[in-house]
Formats: structure tokens, C-alpha cells, sequence
């Protein structure tokens, strides 16, 4: 399973900046890494986990500002396309096991 994070929040003030910092930095230290600007994914083992994380993510959400979640299976996710742009094929976007001796 895939969990999308997509938000828009305001940087208007000192605090919103602030808020804006912690929430990106909240989805970077849960294991999210970033797909578009202001769009974040994480690869979940299952349902369960899905909805651990979900609960997390409602917590860290600022006040202010739209985020949204979309939780979707491995193949919706894969049948996704590329329009416009280049692909990046790092490892960290794929389901593939990555093992460093």
C-alpha cells in the first residue's frame, strides 16, 4: 500500500513557516520521502499499518492550511502515469528490496 500526503499550507507568517518546517519535517522523519513539491508518499507492509499511520499524520497536521491523504494499493499506485517531466528511478520509490552489504 501506498500513502499519499499532498498539503498546501500558508507561509505567510513566522509561525506558519514554523508550522510548515515541522509538519515537513514530522513526514520526513516517519519514513516519507518527497514525489512532487508538496506531495509525499510513504510504502506501507498493510492495512494495519495504513491506519497506525493515518492516526499519526491527523495528529502532526497544522491548523492552518489544506493537507489531504489517499491511501492506495502497490498497483494503482504502479499504474500511475508519467505525463510530462522525467522519471526518477531512485530506489526509494519502488517496492523492490534494497539490501547493502
Amino acid at each position: 500500500m501506498r500513502m499519499m500526503i499532498m498539503f498546501d499550507l500558508p507561509t505567510y507568517s513566522l509561525q506558519d513557516m514554523r508550522e510548515y518546517r515541522r509538519f515537513r519535517k514530522f513526514l520526513i522523519e516517519n519514513g516519507f520521502f518527497m514525489m512532487q513539491e508538496s506531495i509525499y508518499t510513504k510504502l506501507l507492509l498493510n492495512g494495519a499499518s495504513a491506519t497506525i499511520m493515518s492516526k499519526q499524520v491527523r495528529k502532526a497536521v497544522p491548523k492552518d492550511g489544506l493537507v489531504q491523504m489517499l491511501v492506495v494499493t502497490e498497483k494503482q499506485f504502479a499504474g500511475m502515469e508519467l505525463l510530462t517531466g522525467e522519471l526518477n528511478s531512485t530506489y526509494e520509490n519502488s517496492d523492490k528490496r534494497y539490501i547493502e552489504l
